[in-house]
């Protein structure tokens, strides 16, 4: 064909968008023209108030080299912002998102393989989306590859009051049960710039707790760290870029 069908390109490799309701959940994919050339999965998990548009075109470099790019709403957010309960303060709002995404994740992952084949899955996520990653990583033996950034695995969280959501943060912690998550592989990115999560006091004990759980494991290089210069709370171009080469070639 000498003018193929007009698509999205990523460095003039062609790639689709399209939207679904999977196992309950909205999410738009990134992947190949052809479902069959399909030979990977990515699940891409936004961060607090935000929604699943706001990664378009950030991870589209998977895409054009055969993943899906799945980038669902978060409980709570996007198309779902309205089922939010009206009794929660801002912080229980997220943790509440984290427990229901985190519940969800099975299903949607049952969704995709019924839609594309059984096929390796990889988690990535920013800030909230860095909870969901964490827990997924350990909870959900179908994950094999994960990346957090911008994120935490400390979990304190005074604000949360309710009996439910305490009990929920004292289970998952990963601080306290990073040990669950080998032989996982994870990469912890965060910038030294970030406000949020400030690294003496978030990446720096979280680092610390998965490189001992990972050296227990017998599988210390498995377990990567990357801080990034001048960079804030946000996903930038250079840990964007790193995460994409993370998981094209975990092992390396």
């Amino acid at each position: 064909m000498t003018d193929p069908r007009a698509t999205p390109l990523h460095e003039g490799t062609p790639y689709l968008t399209e939207r679904r309701v999977l196992a309950g959940v909205p999410v738009l994919i990134e992947r190949p023209p052809e479902a069959a050339d399909v030979r990977a999965l990515c699940v891409v998990y936004h961060g607090a108030w935000a929604a699943k548009e706001g990664k378009l075109g950030v991870y589209t470099a998977l895409a054009a080299r055969g993943w899906a790019v799945v980038l669902p709403d978060a409980a709570l957010h996007g198309e779902r912002l309205g089922d939010a309960p009206a009794d929660l303060n801002p912080r229980e709002y997220v943790w509440q998102s984290v427990r229901g995404t985190v519940a969800e994740a099975p299903a949607l992952l049952d969704a995709l393989a019924e839609l594309f084949s059984p096929l390796p899955v990889a988690v990535v996520g920013s800030s909230m989306g860095g909870y969901v990653a964490q827990t997924l990583a350990r909870t959900e033996k179908r994950v094999t590859c994960a990346a957090a950034l911008i994120t935490s695995g400390v979990w304190q969280e005074p604000e949360v009051r309710r009996p439910d959501l305490r009990a929920w943060l004292e289970a998952q912690r990963p601080v306290t049960h990073a040990d669950d998550l080998p032989p996982c592989t994870l990469l912890l990115a965060s910038g030294d710039r970030d406000a949020v999560f400030p690294l003496a006091h978030h990446h720096a004990p979280t680092a610390a707790a998965y490189r001992a759980a990972y050296q227990r494991a017998g599988c210390p290089q498995r377990f990567r760290e990357q801080v990034f210069a001048g960079v804030g709370h946000f996903t930038s171009r250079a840990m964007r870029d790193a995460v994409v080469r993370f998981l094209l070639a975990p092992d390396t």
